[in-house]
């Protein structure tokens, strides 16, 4: 009475996938993307223009991971297809802050009038974008985007202030996915 647990992820016209060994590939329009993937008893196949994600093995953590495997295939699929975007809005009442992209970081200067810059990382392939007060990260790949934005706030984060009075930061008010 062994039931398959198996999820099928259709493939959009303009994306490629492929599957060799562990290593996952999704090309299309936007760019490339590559994973690994692997867990005991779950087989990924690409057959035609969709992919299987399968387990013969039907305990929870395979159905789990058959799970998380497809959700990951989506987005990287997803990502080559249409991109990922964030947009992010720049609060300031009491001191201007000045934006600029060096590199992998983005330097934020005059936060709260401090002398000494902060930083935040940017991830993989993401690209940052600053216009006036706001900043677009844009990429093909969902955790690098999200994980920049995520570096962008926690940049700005107010550490000795009342963050009642002081809301000055950059703040995530749209995801584009």
């Amino acid at each position: 009475m062994a039931k398959e647990i198996k999820k099928i992820i259709p493939i959009p016209d303009g994306v490629t996938v492929t599957f060799v060994g562990q290593l996952l590939t999704t090309s299309g329009p936007k760019g490339k993307n590559e994973r690994t993937f692997w867990y005991p008893g779950i087989n990924i196949e690409v057959a035609g223009s969709e992919v299987i994600v399968d387990s013969s093995v039907t305990k929870k953590t395979q159905k789990a991971m058959v799970g998380t495997f497809a959700s990951h295939v989506a987005n990287m699929i997803k990502g080559v297809a249409d991109g990922f975007e964030y947009r992010m809005k720049v609060v300031y009442a009491h001191f201007p802050m000045q934006l600029k992209v060096e590199g992998k970081q983005l330097m934020i200067s005059n936060f709260l009038g401090e002398k000494k810059a902060r930083s935040a990382n940017i991830l993989g392939e993401s690209k940052v974008k600053t216009a006036g007060d706001e900043v677009i990260v844009t990429g093909v790949n969902k955790e690098d985007v999200g994980q920049t934005a995520a570096n962008i706030e926690q940049a700005t984060r107010i550490k000795r202030f009342d963050p009642r009075v002081f809301q000055d930061g950059i703040y995530t008010v749209e995801k584009i996915v």
